[in-house]
């Protein structure tokens, strides 16, 4: 089972995040955020990343870049959800779910009034 938030706005789809470590994350860092629209936390790790190989060399850079990696692998998913924040979206619930399409029945099953929101309206 994988934990989910659940974050919710008026009119508009819900976005399911999933917890944890984010492998994405670790080994693309600023292009993963940027393919989650967290826009600001992408350009504060390519800030970091050029200033780890700006100010430092050899063993130190290495050790700095990849500790920035180790960073955005455990906290990139935390920086996604400050995003979507950003964009109005409200923390709704946390779910326990194996995959996301489970986890966006179990959202729908707690809070049925979401369908209409995204749903085609024959089908919600």
């Amino acid at each position: 089972m994988r934990i989910w938030t659940a974050h919710v706005r008026t009119d508009r789809a819900p976005v399911l995040i999933r917890e944890g470590f984010s492998l994405g994350a670790f080994l693309f860092g600023c292009l993963w955020l940027l393919a989650r629209r967290a826009f600001i936390p992408a350009v504060l790790a390519l800030a970091a990343a050029v200033l780890a190989g700006v100010l430092t060399g050899g063993a130190a850079r290495i050790v700095l870049e990849l500790g920035i990696a180790f960073l955005l692998g455990f906290s990139g998913r935390d920086l996604v959800r400050w995003s979507v924040g950003l964009r109005g979206y409200r923390i709704a619930h946390v779910l326990a779910a194996r995959d996301p399409d489970v986890a966006l029945s179990r959202l729908l099953a707690a809070r049925p009034e979401l369908a209409g929101s995204f749903m085609p309206p024959g089908r919600a």
